[in-house]
């Protein structure tokens, strides 16, 4: 059986809010933005994942930056490829040449393998905060990278 990264937490609920976020005229609303990047990986027969990050988006901690990624996913059957380190990459990147000093995310508490990537990447957690959809809450840990840090090369 497949692990997938988004465990029990999931359910028809955030399905159906998740299936009103990700369609193409949202998609064409966010890249019309300026302060909105996003990249996509893709095969010969279609997309393996895809990066969105968003300046001047203030973190909900304590932190300088303002740059958040703000989704980085990679369909399941694609996971172990490298794609989700080339995707994190390319935003670091993109980071750099913004001229931003760092870049920060919100990951579920819940969801240890994505965690994991991203400490093994050289985030830190530096706070918590919570997803809304509505009046429902999920935890999420508030991570933080730094580009003055020699491990974006491992991204």
């Amino acid at each position: 059986m497949a692990q997938h990264l988004y465990p029990r937490w999931i359910n028809a609920f955030f399905a159906d809010y998740t299936l009103a976020q990700f369609t193409a005229s949202r998609f064409e609303e966010i890249l019309a933005q300026e302060d909105e990047a996003i990249w996509v990986s893709q095969n010969a027969v279609g997309i393996d994942g895809f990066l969105r990050m968003s300046s001047n988006s203030r973190a909900p901690v304590d932190i300088v930056s303002d740059l958040e990624i703000v989704t980085l996913y990679v369909q399941p059957r694609h996971h172990g490829r490298g794609i989700g380190r080339k995707l994190l990459k390319t935003g670091l990147q993109y980071c750099s040449d913004i001229g931003r000093a760092s870049t920060w995310l919100a990951v579920n508490a819940e969801n240890e393998k994505a965690t994991a990537f991203y400490i093994a990447s050289g985030f830190e957690k530096v706070g918590e905060t919570h997803f809304r959809i509505g009046d429902r809450a999920y935890p999420n840990n508030i991570l933080h990278f730094r580009l003055n840090r020699s491990v974006a090369d491992n991204a």
